[in-house]
């Protein structure tokens, strides 16, 4: 699991980052192949595509996931934490369901991603 230091340093991982991915998108294209009939040219078309991209897990307060995804499963690249108020903002935003759920990012905390990771190298330390 990367650290929030080696995550900002490592800016060919940042760059494939897509800020527009949701979990529910990433499971059509990755999961449920010919169910997104609407999405057009938004697939994937080989065994090589990958998406990295961010969720929160509504029971990991407050931390979202970085989530690479691929034809064969995911994988938890680097868990970076954030303000409380904006995880939980973006939890309420993407609608309050029973029990743990997978969100996506509302754009407060996308921008607030953007500029930790693409700003100077900053390392919150997490403790519990």
């Amino acid at each position: 699991m990367l650290t929030l230091s080696q995550l900002q340093s490592d800016r060919k991982l940042l760059n494939k980052i897509d800020w527009h991915m949701t979990p529910e998108k990433a499971v059509e294209m990755y999961l449920e192949w010919g169910t997104g009939w609407i999405r057009g040219n938004d697939f994937v078309a080989s065994a090589h595509d990958e998406s990295y991209y961010f969720v929160l897990f509504d029971w990991e307060a407050p931390l979202v996931t970085l989530i690479k995804r691929t034809m064969k499963g995911s994988e938890e690249l680097a868990k970076v934490p954030v303000p409380p108020e904006l995880f939980e903002a973006a939890w309420k935003d993407d609608g309050i369901r029973p029990g743990g759920s997978v969100h996506k990012l509302n754009n407060d905390l996308k921008k607030y991603l953007e500029n930790i990771l693409h700003g100077p190298p900053v390392d919150f330390s997490i403790t519990h």
